[in-house]
């Protein structure tokens, strides 16, 4: 049933994508955020001290509703900062936007599949060291906004979540998959 459900999401995502017209238009935009909930070192969006930043590019089309893009993002010190930790989590998205254009603005909702890594080193001399892959989905919404002629502001609230459990060196922990939301603001170049 789930490579059933994988495979049919593969192929959506193949349909949109090839039902975009030509007079798409190209776009490039970089990112930074902060990560929040789940499993984050920062409980909700609001009222937190202990950000995790996100730094990040995108790169895609869009026609006048629908588009596709591949997002690139980096969260340093993902599970906090201490003696002898280090750890981030690196995601790489491909999503399905509907964002049509009212006007100067174009809200979106979009959703994806991609990879994401998560890397661990609990010692100072990486004697417990660990880097974990996995196949992981998002979801999310925002707004951008026409400034110029090829130029935007955007700004959005995502939701990532694997879809196997988290490895940590030897220890696989038992229903234990990453997730967390990230909200970002960012400018997008359109070509």
């Amino acid at each position: 049933m789930k490579t059933l459900i994988r495979g049919a999401a593969i192929f959506l995502a193949l349909w949109v994508m090839g039902s975009v017209p030509a007079r798409a238009q190209g776009f490039i935009a970089p990112l930074v955020g902060f990560d929040f909930g789940g499993d984050a070192t920062c409980p909700a969006i609001r009222d937190c001290t202990n950000k995790t930043l996100n730094v990040g590019v995108a790169l895609g089309s869009m026609n006048a509703l629908l588009g596709f893009e591949g997002e690139f993002a980096y969260a340093r010190n993902f599970f906090g900062e201490a003696p002898g930790l280090s750890s981030s989590v690196v995601s790489a998205m491909g999503n399905v936007l509907l964002a049509p254009h009212i006007g100067p603005m174009r809200p979106y909702a979009l959703t994806g599949l991609g990879l994401m890594k998560t890397h661990v080193d609990l010692s100072a001399s990486s004697l417990l060291s660990a880097d974990h892959n996995s196949l992981a989905w998002d979801t999310g919404g925002g707004l951008i906004v026409n400034v110029a002629p090829h130029v935007a502001v955007r700004g959005d609230v995502r939701y990532f979540h694997a879809f196997s459990d988290l490895t940590v060196g030897p220890l696989a922990l038992q229903n234990v998959k990453l997730d967390f939301g990230r909200a970002a603001g960012g400018l997008v170049f359109s070509f």
